[in-house]
């Protein structure tokens, strides 16, 4: 029998990932208690108008541990998102990734196992791969930092990994690969491509077109954290969320003009480029273990996924939010 879950804490629920997860979480009857980083505008990010009663909204830091402890109290299930995760930023602010996604961790796995949480999804990454050795990447696929952004990723998992072995803590790693979809950040390759397109510009700068992704739909990947938060005897586990196929960015980009009837040259913006060492060049996920140990299966193809994610941010009021002449780092 699935685990039935009445009451998750969502951290980084004001996020892209974060609040697509929410919205499937209260969809299906849960009550959400989401995490919104603590800032003096009072300002919820992609949570600003949801105002659903079995919505909760809270304000703080993952840094805090006295304040994960707090707003872990009384719920069966937490989903830790919240991180730190633009790579280029990790080059010049290294020290705020370990203590967002290094403490911010340990900070939520000791909460969780000193108030007896039954289960604790933390949000791992496919860049703790690196650039794939063999394809698909299985979840046995050595490690390889990178960046400091998959560095402190790699020692999150440790943590939680570690409390499981030492502590019993009923944990997963849940471990997505390249989401994509309305909401995300113009630090994205997708976001920044469709921005650029729908204010008008012929000339659209990019990085590097030759690397390869294994692209999930944001739906897609919120289905995936909602099947391993229910799946029995799954604790211990990491675990990818994948579709199993690749496309190069420069075929994505390719498709991404198609669908908006664009005719556009890119243009490679050195500012755009990883160091060398640090560009992951091929990704793409074995979901074997995922799509044997639960329901899951990928459900929006890259296409549809694309013309949905096109659409919202063509909508004015949405295209507003982004700075499409200016590098996100």
């Amino acid at each position: 029998m699935p685990r039935k879950i009445t009451h998750a804490l969502v951290t980084g629920a004001d996020g892209f990932i974060g609040s697509h997860l929410v919205d499937l979480l209260l969809s299906q009857g849960i009550k959400v208690r989401a995490l919104s980083q603590y800032n003096s505008f009072n300002n919820w990010g992609w949570l600003e108008g949801n105002k659903h009663p079995d919505l909760e909204i809270a304000c703080g830091d993952v840094r805090d541990a006295a304040f994960c402890r707090h707003i872990a109290k009384d719920v069966d299930t937490i989903f830790h998102l919240a991180a730190l995760i633009a790579i280029p930023y990790s080059y010049v602010a290294p020290e705020s990734y370990v203590d967002t996604n290094v403490t911010g961790t340990l900070n939520i796995c000791q909460a969780a196992k000193d108030l007896g949480t039954d289960r604790l999804i933390v949000t791992s990454t496919s860049e703790v791969y690196g650039t794939a050795q063999y394809v698909p990447i299985d979840e046995k696929h050595p490690r390889q930092p990178q960046s400091p952004y998959s560095a402190t990723k790699i020692g999150a998992d440790a943590i939680a990994k570690s409390f499981y072995n030492a502590f019993g803590l009923p944990v997963v790693i849940a471990r997505p690969f390249n989401t994509y979809g309305p909401r995300q950040s113009a630090r994205a390759i997708i976001p920044t491509i469709i921005s650029q397109i729908a204010n008008g510009a012929r000339s659209i700068k990019v990085g590097d077109l030759s690397p390869t992704r294994d692209f999930n739909f944001v739906e897609d990947t919120c289905r995936g954290f909602l099947a391993l938060a229910t799946a029995d005897g799954i604790e211990g586990e990491e675990i990818n969320i994948a579709t199993a196929t690749e496309v190069s960015m420069a075929d994505t980009l390719s498709l991404i003009a198609e669908l908006m009837g664009a005719d556009v040259e890119y243009v490679v913006d050195p500012e755009r480029l990883r160091p060398s060492k640090s560009e992951v060049f091929r990704l793409c996920g074995d979901n074997t273990k995922i799509t044997t140990l639960t329901p899951w299966r990928p459900q929006v193809s890259l296409r549809e996924g694309l013309a949905r994610t096109i659409a919202w941010f063509t909508d004015p009021a949405n295209l507003a939010k982004y700075k499409s002449d200016i590098y996100n780092r």
